[in-house]
């Protein structure tokens, strides 16, 4: 059954949550403040974290930054802060998803579902190697010309939903969708400003990409 831990010092939100998770099948386990949602995530091994950032002790931000260390679970940020900046913030430490409060149940589970979707297809995903590019999908490990290259989690993720399926096209509303989440299908310029630096990143010419390439008005593949 899959294990969901529920971060936050509201205990009628933990309440909230808790029952709705498993009414609808899931495992629910809580911690109330930073320092606790790292130990949790370390003994109980979560498929999915629930987090607030408003905590007692540590700023949610800093526990992400923590979970990314030696995790990749998926973690949904669950806060009363609205600033665009701090949801970028987020989302580049390595959220999967960013929900403002207050929440619609509903929506919050389809969420839920997309992070875990992408969550467990990370496991099973491989090396693509090309003349001169190689990324470890599994490991989160890019080189161009055998040099590392530093990714951002969320460059990451555009790699790996382009890469899932070379070739393959993905479209600009799947692309924000699996990306950033549901409710992110209108934001293209997202897509403009990263795939910019991704190519900046790890194509030989970044203007006249090879690999990442642009369907104008329609999407993006990923070409070996």
């Amino acid at each position: 059954m899959t294990l969901v831990l529920a971060v936050d010092d509201d205990p009628t939100i933990l309440r909230t949550l808790a029952i709705n998770l498993r009414a609808r099948g899931y495992q629910a386990t809580t911690a109330t403040s930073g320092a606790a949602a790292v130990q949790a995530v370390r003994e109980h091994q979560p498929d999915l974290v629930v987090l607030d950032l408003g905590l007692p002790d540590l700023d949610g931000v800093a526990v992400l930054a923590q979970l990314r260390s030696f995790t990749e679970v998926p973690v949904v940020v669950l806060s009363a802060r609205h600033s665009s900046d701090e949801k970028v913030a987020a989302l580049d430490l390595g959220a999967d998803d960013y929900i403002t409060k207050p929440f619609g149940v509903d929506e919050l589970f389809a969420r839920l579902r997309v992070a875990l979707r992408r969550g467990s297809n990370r496991g099973g995903q491989r090396v693509l190697r090309t003349e001169a590019l190689e990324l470890d999908l599994g490991r989160r490990l890019a080189h161009r010309d055998g040099e590392l290259v530093h990714l951002t989690p969320t460059e990451w993720r555009i790699v790996e939903a382009l890469a899932r399926e070379p070739g393959q096209l993905v479209t600009r509303t799947g692309l924000l969708q699996e990306v950033w989440g549901p409710t992110y299908e209108r934001e293209t310029n997202y897509l403009r400003v990263y795939l910019a630096q991704l190519r900046r990143k790890l194509e030989a010419e970044p203007g006249q990409p090879r690999h990442f390439i642009t369907e104008p008005g329609v999407g993006y593949r990923f070409v070996p």
